[in-house]
């Protein structure tokens, strides 16, 4: 499987490759920095089983780069992992009805990534 880690934050990048290097279901983990390059990356990367997808970032916000992944029918079975520390209910029922598949909400252990990651892919 193939998994995309998109996060503006380099050490956050690294927290959720390395858990889900843990789980030995990957093998390639890609990451971007925004979802400018999360989009760049799936077109010339992907397709991707799974993209972890931060809310707030400069370029292009998680959300906006959620609803450019939905557009596309080649993309419909990547599942999409909302990690953020967005807590508004509105938004996280907004993500949900644009088409997350799961949200893990930021601060997480590696138990809590890995339970949610085995969740939405079926694992």
């Amino acid at each position: 499987m193939k998994a995309l880690v998109v996060d503006d934050s380099k050490s956050m990048r690294n927290i959720v490759k390395a858990g889900l290097k843990k789980m030995n279901s990957f093998e390639r983990i890609e990451e971007a920095e925004n979802g400018v390059d999360a989009l760049n990356k799936i077109k010339e990367k992907g397709p991707f089983d799974l993209i972890l997808l931060d809310w707030y970032m400069p370029e292009m916000e998680g959300y906006d780069c959620l609803l450019e992944i939905r557009k596309r029918p080649e993309w419909n079975d990547t599942k999409v992992m909302m990690v953020t520390t967005e807590n508004q209910q509105e938004n996280v029922i907004k993500a949900v009805m644009a088409g997350a598949n799961e949200y893990l909400m930021k601060p997480f252990t590696p138990e809590m990534l890995e339970e949610k990651v085995r969740m939405v892919l079926g694992l």
